[in-house]
């Protein structure tokens, strides 16, 4: 079976395509920067994916993308690209790729959209979410329209505005939205959903509502997050408290933008559970409740998992062009550490390693495995390799003791057309509480001087010969 997928860069699109491929089917996925999905394992490794720029705007570009295509999942939304506009942006795009599809012969849509009982007054961006759904279903193809509330799952920005709320501010002064009702849904059971409705025949021109096995209060969902991170937090509720300023102040303490938080911040005041069981009578399978769901996240991050968790994290990022390929950079990469060192100001490491070990770290003892040559699993000093693509990328994992979890990343690409390459590395934090992100701001400048400073080293080392 021929399947197309829009929003291939997105949260969901990004973890249900290597699904798809495991299955057996052939995918084409719609991007609007292809590039962003060039580093893929499952784009690198499969034979069965081919990638197609395209735009919900460009009608030409979505006949194409849609030609030879026997089902089509809809993916994709405006909202991201700012806070006004969004609803005529996603009105365009759906009536764009309807008229697509129905050109092309796809024979299936499926579409996730969001819960919410439109019998009521919803909130923009809950309305625009069901109003897609009813675009698509004007097509005269049978479409499947799963609708979900907050997705558990690193990465998802419902689920990523809590955690970081509940995170980094021990005493919460909260709206009246958080007695809202919600059923939250684990990100692996949205997928099988989605999966599963590729064969089925049932779900066909149908809405179905999917949702875990708890109902909570938005409340009850982060005081639920805090007792699973071991945090105590007290919630104080104002009878006032406009979206705009909820939206305002959780772009001050979270990664997520005001124009992406407001939208989202008016459809809490909305209740956001199933009304009925339909989704377990075409699909017999028990969903996750809301304590195994945000511990599966937590597991995943921990086992090195990390496909989607940077969105989330604090991080600081250099790039550098080195006079050198990519190889030999790479070479020099995945041999710091260990009697090599770090090729800059190394007695900062070695001060970190020893301050490590006062405190019951593991320090910088344990020294690496070999000296030129790394794999999954190794020690580099008060390091874990967690991943490496040779050539390509290598990411640690810090195992010295910190108020939360951090990673080095080295990413080196060819400059096309030259004898260069460049270096990419990225700091990665996810804080605890808000020790944690008081650690990451107060060390911030000497992380980047020493960042920095390691790039130039490197560099400097291969100039030298």
């Amino acid at each position: 079976m021929r399947i197309l997928v829009t929003g291939a860069t997105g949260y969901i699109g990004g973890r249900l395509i290597p699904r798809l491929l495991k299955n057996g089917y052939f995918v084409r996925c719609l991007a609007r920067r292809p590039e962003n999905l060039s580093g893929r394992d499952w784009n690198i490794s499969s034979n069965s994916v081919e990638v197609v720029a395209g735009d919900m705007s460009d009608s030409a570009s979505l006949t194409q993308a849609c030609s030879g295509m026997e089902v089509a999942y809809y993916l994709v939304h405006s909202m991201s690209a700012g806070e006004k506009g969004f609803e005529e942006r996603d009105r365009k795009a759906a009536k764009n790729f309807a008229e697509a599809a129905r050109q092309a012969g796809i024979r299936k849509i499926i579409y996730l959209g969001g819960l919410g009982d439109n019998q009521g007054p919803l909130s923009h961006h809950l309305k625009s979410r069901q109003e897609v759904g009813d675009i698509l279903h004007q097509s005269g193809i049978p479409v499947t329209q799963f609708r979900a509330a907050v997705i558990i799952g690193s990465g998802s920005i419902s689920f990523e505005m809590i955690r970081h709320l509940t995170e980094r501010l021990p005493i919460m002064i909260c709206p009246k939205w958080v007695l809202s009702r919600c059923q939250p849904i684990a990100i692996r059971d949205a997928l099988s959903y989605l999966l599963a409705a590729v064969e089925e025949k049932k779900n066909e021109g149908r809405i179905i509502e999917i949702g875990g096995r708890d109902v909570l209060t938005y409340r009850e969902m982060m005081l639920g997050y805090a007792k699973i991170r071991g945090l105590h937090r007290i919630l104080l509720r104002v009878p006032i408290l406009t979206p705009r300023l909820s939206s305002y102040w959780v772009d001050l303490i979270t990664p997520i933008p005001s124009a992406l938080a407001r939208p989202l911040i008016e459809g809490l005041k909305n209740d956001v559970v199933c009304h009925n069981d339909e989704a377990r009578k075409i699909f017999p399978f028990e969903p996750l409740g809301y304590e195994e769901a945000v511990r599966l996240a937590f597991d995943r991050t921990q086992q090195g998992n990390l496909e989607t968790i940077w969105s989330s994290a604090e991080s600081s990022t250099q790039r550098i062009i080195i006079p050198a390929s990519a190889e030999d950079v790479f070479k020099v990469v995945s041999s710091l550490g260990g009697k090599r060192g770090w090729l800059y100001a190394n007695w900062i490491w070695r001060l970190r390693g020893f301050l490590d070990r006062l405190i019951g770290g593991v320090g910088m003892r344990r020294g690496r495995r070999d000296a030129s040559s790394l794999r999954v699993g190794d020690a580099v000093d008060f390091w874990r390799v967690e991943a490496i693509t040779p050539n390509h990328l290598l990411r640690l994992r810090a195992e010295m003791k910190l108020p939360g979890k951090a990673w080095l990343q080295f990413e080196v690409q060819d400059e096309p057309g030259t004898s260069q390459s460049r270096l990419i590395q990225s700091a990665f934090f996810e804080p605890k509480g808000l020790g944690g992100l008081l650690y990451w701001y107060l060390l911030y400048p000497i992380h980047k001087v020493i960042f920095s400073g390691l790039c130039r080293g490197i560099r400097d080392f291969l100039q030298k010969g």
